[in-house]
């Protein structure tokens, strides 16, 4: 197995989580509580990663990331690089693209709180920001350690997304995934079976995380 690939894809995977983690709790504890009307539309756009092909999400992701792009020229003239085909906007497709891995778990577990505790810390004098982190995220750790593991675990698996807008760059951009794609097309049958089967086993051990975590069977959930 390419250990190059697999320390990138790790790298990869533990920053979209992280990065995931700040921008979904808020997020999706204003789509838990929020009572507006155009609230539905913002988590279908959130949601759309999960029906859409990875190919079609790439493609506008490259566009959107490209030097032809403002987006793409603004970081050009900055950085004097480009996104496209780089870690970094790798990194920002990992993040778009897991976005409703992150969301939906914490969202589902937030609107499981009980309204009249959250209506209790505001009639305590508590700030939204503060009912938040105080009240509905410790009851909502199961949610969270859900996220958290189904995102780093899809990172790990990102096909599409990846080829698209990162390409193949060894040490860049060439992920697990990337590597697996690669040695079928090279022929080496046996180095594709053994990349094939550590992602077999890690996504095993990640689905069987997350049904103990639902049915609160492990002990740190509880903490």
């Amino acid at each position: 197995m390419d250990t190059e690939a697999l320390w990138l894809t790790a790298r990869l995977a533990l920053l979209t989580t992280v990065i995931l983690f700040v921008i979904a709790v808020p997020l999706a504890a204003w789509l838990a509580f929020s009572t507006r009307r155009w609230t539905s539309a913002i988590e279908a756009v959130v949601a759309l990663p999960l029906v859409l092909p990875p190919t079609v999400l790439g493609y506008y992701l490259l566009v959107a990331l490209g030097n032809q792009s403002p987006v793409g020229r603004m970081w050009q003239d900055w950085t004097g690089s480009s996104l496209a085909f780089t870690f970094t906007g790798l990194l920002i497709a990992s993040v778009l693209y897991s976005l409703p891995f992150a969301v939906q778990p914490m969202l589902a577990a937030f609107s499981g709180v009980d309204r009249s505790l959250i209506e209790a810390s505001s009639v305590l004098g508590r700030s939204w920001i503060s009912t938040v982190l105080r009240v509905v995220m410790p009851l909502s750790t199961a949610g969270l350690a859900t996220a958290i593991v189904l995102t780093f675990a899809h990172t790990v698996g990102e096909f599409g997304v990846v080829l698209m807008v990162g390409g193949n760059i060894p040490g860049e951009t060439r992920t697990l995934s990337i590597d697996v794609y690669d040695s079928v097309q090279a022929f080496d049958y046996a180095a594709a079976g053994r990349t094939s089967l550590f992602l077999l086993t890690f996504s095993f051990v990640v689905l069987l995380t997350t049904y103990m975590i639902r049915r609160r069977r492990v002990p740190w959930v509880h903490a």
